[in-house]
């Protein structure tokens, strides 16, 4: 039978290549991702990005029709080379600052982790149990109103 097959006849192979072939296109077992802490601090961004921010909002005012993403990151990374020494040093002082703020969280959040509490049970535990058994009563109460109608 010549022609396209038809999907319900099974397509002829040789053994001896399957058999050949069986452990080569076996793909390497999946690492599992790592599951990012979310109370974990952002990186500072670094003086070029500072700089970017600025620029960006200055750019849309100058050219409100350009839409392209890449236009603007050109536009701004030909801009940044262009810059002197001086001229960029108050984007890297800001840059410093948010570093050095960035230190700390670190070190904060670092020590939070070594004494085992997740910022979430700091949460949970500020939280008096009154205002939570107060939280349920309000639940119940506004169940039987409704049942009474």
């Amino acid at each position: 039978m010549k022609g396209p097959r038809s999907k319900a006849e099974p397509k002829k192979t040789d053994n001896k290549l399957k058999q050949k072939s069986a452990g080569a296109g076996k793909k390497p077992a999946k690492k599992e991702k790592l599951v990012k802490d979310p109370n974990k601090p952002k990186r500072p961004p670094s003086a070029f990005f500072v700089f970017m921010a600025e620029f960006r909002e200055q750019f849309k005012k100058d050219h409100p029709n350009n839409k392209a993403v890449s236009v603007v990151g050109k536009a701004a990374g030909s801009k940044w080379k262009s810059l002197s020494a001086a001229d960029k040093a108050p984007y890297q002082a800001k840059a410093d600052k948010m570093k050095k703020e960035y230190d700390g969280d670190v070190q904060a959040y670092n020590k939070r982790l070594a004494e085992g509490k997740n910022a979430s049970e700091e949460e949970e535990s500020d939280k008096s149990k009154s205002e939570i058994n107060d939280d349920e009563e309000e639940d119940d109460e506004s169940g039987e109103e409704e049942e009474e109608d």
